[in-house]
C-alpha cells in the first residue's frame, strides 16, 4: 500500500528566521494525522498477510550494508518516507517470531491491544521513573495485578523491565544487598571480605541471562553453582543442599538461589517449596525466573507444580513472551517491596518528590532513572482485553498445541520425542535418517528448514546431544501450522539424504 507522501521543502530552512512552530521535528497536523492513518492501514495489512508470507527471508548482503553504513543528510526528508523505508527496508526481513509456523524461540507477536497502547503511550511521552504521573501510576497498579495472576501475596510489588534479563539482573543485586545487609556488612570493609565470599545456586538448565547477571554484580564464575537436574530436567534439591552445605563448610557464603519456571530447553518447573525451605535455613534469598513460566498458577493443570509460589521473595516474568506484549517488557516482582528500595535508592538535589507523602518514585526499584511508559500501558491493554479467564485460556491454548505436537511425534516412525514439558516445547531427533554424526545432522536439519522459509524452529541441547526444539508461543499458530512444521523437518531429512555426500561433517 502506498502511503501519503508530502514534500517539506527545505528552501526555507536555511534562508529565513523560522517562526514558531516551524521548527523541526513539528509536523502539521494533517500531515501527521494522514501519515498516522497510512501507517495503522500498513500495520493492519501486514498483520492480516503474515500468515501467508515466507517466515523469514535471508537478507542480501548489499542490504544489511546498507543499514550498517547510514548516513544523515544535510536536508531533512518528507514525514511519508517513514512508512516507506520500513515497508521496503525493514518489514520483508522479520525474525519470523509473528509468524504461526515460527517454532524456534520464546518471541510471541504483538497483541493488537499492546499495539495500540505502544502508539498512544508514545503519544503522552510520559517517564515512569520520575516525577508522578498517571503512567507511573498504572504501572504499579498493573504490576500489582500480574503479582497476583502469578500467585503472590497481596502485599508484592515491583517494577517493569525490558525484559526477563534485566529483571534478572535487578534481583540479584536485590538479593546482594538484602543479604549483605542483614549481616551487618552492606559497607566499609566487611563489604568487600564478604562480598568475596557470595556463591550463587541455579539450575543448570537455566536461562543464561542468570549467569550474565552474576558477572554484572560482580560474582565470578568459581562461585557460581549450577546445580544438576533430575530425569525430568528439574533442579535437584538433595544435589543443592550438597553443594549448600559444602561451600559453608569452605566458608563461602551462599546468599541466592534462582529455580526456574518453564526452563529454555525443555520446559521444565523446578521444585519450589523444598528450594525455600533450604533458603530459609541457610539464610538465602530464593528468587524464580519465571520469564516464561512466571503465570503458570493460572493453569488449572499446572497449579499443582506451583505450591509455594508465593512465599517466594523475588520472580521474573516476561509479558512479552506469555501474553504478546510487544518487545519489551518484562518485570520484577517481589513479595516484599522494599527491598528494592533499599538496592537501588538514591537521592539527588535535582530529582527529588514535591509532596512529604508521596509514593517512591519507580526510579528507586530500578536502575533507570528514565523509563518508558509504553510498557504499562501496553501491559495494561493487553491484560484489560483479556481479563483473567483470557489469560488462563491463552496459556491453555499453547499447552493443547504443545501435547498435540508430542502425540504427532511420538506416532511418527521416523521421529522420536526426547523431552518436553509441562510448558509448550518438543525436543525431538530423527530416528531414520543414517548419519555419521547425529548433533550435525539435527543441525543441518534445522538450517534446511529456516532457510525454506515456510516453518522455522531450532536445535537445542539435551542430554550432551543436539536434536530439534519447537516452543508454541504465538496465539495464531494452529494444528494446521504443527502439520507443516513436521512436513518441513521430514523433507529437509530427506534433502539432506539425498545431497551429495561430504568428505567431513558441517
Amino acid at each position: 500500500m502506498a502511503s501519503t507522501s508530502y514534500h517539506h521543502a527545505p528552501t526555507g530552512l536555511g534562508e529565513r528566521p523560522l517562526s514558531l512552530g516551524e521548527a523541526p521535528p513539528a509536523a502539521h497536523p494533517k500531515v501527521l494525522r494522514d501519515e498516522l492513518i497510512a501507517a495503522a492501514e500498513w500495520v493492519c495489512q501486514y498483520l492480516s498477510q503474515l500468515p501467508e508470507a515466507p517466515v523469514s527471508r535471508p537478507m542480501p548482503a548489499r542490504r544489511r550494508a546498507r543499514l550498517r553504513d547510514a548516513s544523515l543528510d544535510r536536508a531533512g526528508g518528507e514525514l511519508g518516507r517513514i512508512l516507506d523505508f520500513v515497508r521496503e527496508e525493514i518489514a520483508p526481513f522479520p525474525t519470523g517470531n509473528g509468524h504461526p509456523a515460527f517454532f524456534a524461540w520464546i518471541n510471541s507477536p504483538p497483541a493488537p491491544a499492546g499495539l495500540i497502547a505502544e502508539l498512544l503511550a508514545a503519544a503522552v511521552n510520559a517517564t515512569c521513573g520520575m516525577g508522578e504521573n498517571a503512567l507511573m501510576d498504572l504501572e504499579r497498579g498493573t504490576v500489582r495485578i500480574l503479582a497476583d495472576l502469578a500467585g503472590l501475596p497481596a502485599a508484592a510489588g515491583g517494577v517493569l523491565t525490558s525484559g526477563g534479563s534485566m529483571a534478572n539482573l535487578l534481583a540479584l543485586a536485590t538479593a546482594r544487598t538484602w543479604f549483605l545487609t542483614r549481616r551487618g556488612s552492606g559497607d566499609g570493609p566487611a563489604y568487600d571480605r564478604d562480598h568475596a565470599r557470595l556463591t550463587l545456586y541455579y539450575n543448570a538448565q537455566a536461562h543464561m541471562s542468570v549467569a550474565r547477571a552474576a558477572a554484572c554484580i560482580g560474582i565470578p564464575a568459581h562461585r557460581l553453582r549450577p546445580i544438576p537436574s533430575d530425569a525430568e530436567h528439574r533442579l535437584d534439591p538433595a544435589a543443592l543442599h550438597a553443594a549448600v552445605t559444602a561451600d559453608q563448610a569452605a566458608g563461602l557464603l551462599p546468599f541466592c538461589t534462582v529455580t526456574t519456571l518453564g526452563t529454555t530447553a525443555t520446559g521444565a518447573v523446578d521444585p519450589l517449596e523444598p528450594v525455600t525451605a533450604l533458603c530459609r535455613r541457610s539464610g538465602m534469598w530464593h528468587h524464580a525466573d519465571g520469564a516464561w513460566g512466571g503465570l503458570g498458577a493460572m493453569v488449572p493443570a499446572l497449579a499443582h507444580l506451583y505450591q509455594g509460589v508465593a512465599d517466594l521473595d523475588s520472580m521474573t516474568v516476561d509479558p512479552h513472551k506469555t501474553l504478546s506484549v510487544p518487545v519489551g517488557c518484562g518485570a520484577l516482582l517481589v513479595t516484599d517491596p522494599e527491598h528494592l528500595h533499599t538496592a537501588f535508592a538514591h537521592r539527588a538535589s535535582y530529582l527529588a518528590p514535591g509532596e512529604p507523602d508521596t509514593l517512591p518514585w519507580l526510579s528507586h526499584a530500578t536502575i533507570e532513572l528514565t523509563r518508558p511508559g509504553t510498557r504499562a500501558l501496553a501491559l495494561w491493554a493487553t491484560l484489560h482485553h483479556l481479563g483473567r479467564d483470557g489469560v488462563t485460556v491463552l496459556l491453555q491454548h499453547y499447552l493443547t498445541l504443545a501435547d498435540r505436537l508430542r502425540e504427532k511425534i511420538t506416532a511418527s516412525p521416523r521421529l522420536e520425542l526426547v523431552a518436553g514439558g509441562p510448558w509448550p516445547v518438543a525436543c525431538f531427533r530423527l530416528t531414520d535418517t543414517p548419519a555419521p554424526n547425529p548433533d550435525t545432522l539435527h543441525t543441518r536439519v534445522a538450517h534446511r528448514v529456516q532457510t525454506a522459509g515456510r516453518a522455522y524452529l531450532a536445535t537445542v541441547t539435551v542430554h550432551d546431544r543436539t536434536v530439534l526444539r519447537a516452543c508454541l508461543c504465538n496465539y495464531r499458530t494452529s494444528e494446521s501450522d504443527l502439520d507443516l512444521l513436521l512436513r518441513e523437518v521430514l523433507h529437509a531429512a530427506d534433502s539432506d539424504r539425498a545431497a551429495p555426500t561430504r568428505c567431513t561433517d558441517e
